[in-house]
């Protein structure tokens, strides 16, 4: 078989050569992929509005993003996030997308080498032979005759690709599995972001907690005076049910703050792969929010085009879609084959194999379509649509990333303004409480006043420890905007 198969292919020794050639060095139709290009701002916009009262500033200095969840010094959120990485079912789902796309860019690069099959073939057939009289009657002249055909052999085929068409189906592939990379990628910021916000939400609702319970236990003990005041006949009845009423209230947001608890414990346990409850005795335990790191390097908006994986998958969308338009360009033109044949054919299946029942052909071949009925054309200017389509949205993905930055980078600051406020406020909201009770005591106010003060301290302090979450969550949304959490895949 390896003689026949030599003598085959010496045919072409003169050609093939040349062909090979042609084929990785000839021309590919279709426009070249060029990156897009997208003027960035010089600058922050949203930095203009940082003072030197802030307690966490931001910087123009290179950003440093790889795990930016350590700047929050917190072990319990760096162990979360880091678990998330490694066993997060989106994730998974994102890995298995890319081994999808390696597989599909095998299945496009496979079209550049020959194709070979073998095949065994084994027909009896049976038939008389027959004669036409002088009158035109059918004469049998023989009997019934059964015949075997036995054959073995191999069927090559190769397309030369020299306008190009599989090299940029190849291309597209490539673009694609690139693409599957920064989905990931993508997933991973998300998923680093999600796990930061849900753990800070957690701590903050915790913090909610504890200043219900600190201030219900306030609550009940100025209203066991309140009782004893008015068993002594110093108040009214009046005073009575107002903080009886206020216990009331205090204590009904206990329930919902422990459900809301539970709840960011379970979206924790899910973005772990595990069962909603598997972290509740790790944190049950309140724990304070951790702070804000003093000083925050957030780069250039240049920066920001090569670092955010949804740019970057953008941008190979755009080389995918670009490369189509030379898979469908290469369809205007001549397809050339060579095409080979040989194997062993005979009668009996013990003559195969002998110099005898060897045969073999060998050829070129060329396609080339006259009339489809415009469809070719079509064709190419569906993936030319595709492609503005995919290039508008990349447009639309930087810019939609700047907008994320400069909001996040605004939300910080002036967050850290409301929450300066609101420490103020709460001083002066306890040393109201403080002084108002003082006075009740004395018979120098009523007691609505007590109830206003203790109201409102319980109202600005819990504000405070929301602003303080939101503080922290709006940082994580500022890393998550600049598409921090996947270079140390790098």
């Amino acid at each position: 078989m390896s003689a026949l198969w030599g003598k085959i292919f010496n045919l072409g020794r003169f050609s093939l050569p040349t062909l090979v050639v042609v084929t990785s060095f000839g021309c590919a139709v279709g426009p070249d992929f060029r990156p897009p290009r997208v003027e960035a701002p010089a600058a922050w916009s949203g930095q203009e509005v940082v003072t030197a009262a802030q307690e966490s500033r931001t910087t123009t200095d290179p950003a440093q993003l790889t795990a930016w969840w350590r700047n929050f010094k917190d072990p319990t959120l760096t162990s979360l996030v880091e678990t998330a990485l490694e066993v997060n079912l989106d994730l998974a789902q994102a890995e298995a997308r890319i081994r999808q796309a390696r597989a599909a860019r095998g299945v496009a690069g496979a079209g550049l080498w020959p194709e070979v099959q073998s095949s065994v073939f084994h027909q009896r057939s049976s038939g008389s032979s027959a004669a036409v009289s002088s009158g035109g009657t059918p004469v049998v002249t023989s009997a019934a005759a059964t015949r075997d055909l036995f054959q073995v052999g191999l069927d090559a085929s190769w397309e030369l690709d020299i306008f190009g068409g599989t090299r940029r189906t190849l291309e597209a592939a490539s673009a694609d599995l690139q693409a599957a990379v920064e989905d990931r990628r993508d997933v991973l910021v998300t998923l680093a972001g999600e796990v930061g916000t849900n753990y800070l939400t957690l701590r903050g609702i915790q913090q909610q907690l504890a200043i219900a319970r600190r201030n219900l236990e306030a609550q009940q003990k100025t209203a066991r005076i309140t009782h004893k005041r008015f068993e002594a006949g110093f108040v009214s009845r009046l005073d009575v049910v107002n903080a009886d009423a206020q216990v009331a209230n205090t204590t009904a947001q206990i329930p919902l703050l422990e459900s809301s608890a539970r709840a960011a414990i379970y979206s924790l346990g899910v973005l772990l792969g595990q069962n909603p409850g598997s972290l509740e005795n790790m944190l049950s335990r309140p724990q304070e929010i951790p702070p804000s790191p003093p000083e925050i390097p957030v780069g250039l908006p240049s920066d920001l085009l090569r670092r955010r994986p949804d740019i970057r998958r953008a941008e190979a969308q755009v080389h995918a879609a670009t490369a189509r338009i030379g898979v469908a360009t290469a369809d205007l033109f001549p397809r050339f084959f060579l095409t080979g044949k040989g194997g062993f054919s005979a009668r009996e299946i013990n003559f195969l194999g002998t110099t005898d029942s060897n045969f073999w052909s060998f050829g070129p071949s060329v396609t080339w379509p006259i009339f489809a009925g415009g469809r070719i054309r079509w064709n190419i200017a569906l993936q030319e649509a595709r492609q503005e389509e995919v290039l508008l949205n990349y447009q639309k993905t930087v810019l939609t990333a700047l907008k994320d930055v400069e909001t996040a980078l605004v939300a910080y600051a002036k967050e850290q303004e409301h929450r300066q406020s609101l420490v103020q406020a709460v001083e002066n909201n306890r040393r109201a409480v403080e002084l108002s009770m003082k006075l009740y005591l004395a018979g120098k106010t009523d007691f609505l006043n007590v109830l206003t003060a203790q109201r409102q301290l319980f109202v600005n302090e819990e504000a405070l420890v929301q602003s303080t979450r939101t503080l922290a969550t709006n940082l994580i949304a500022l890393y998550k905007a600049l598409g921090g959490g996947w270079e140390r895949e790098s």
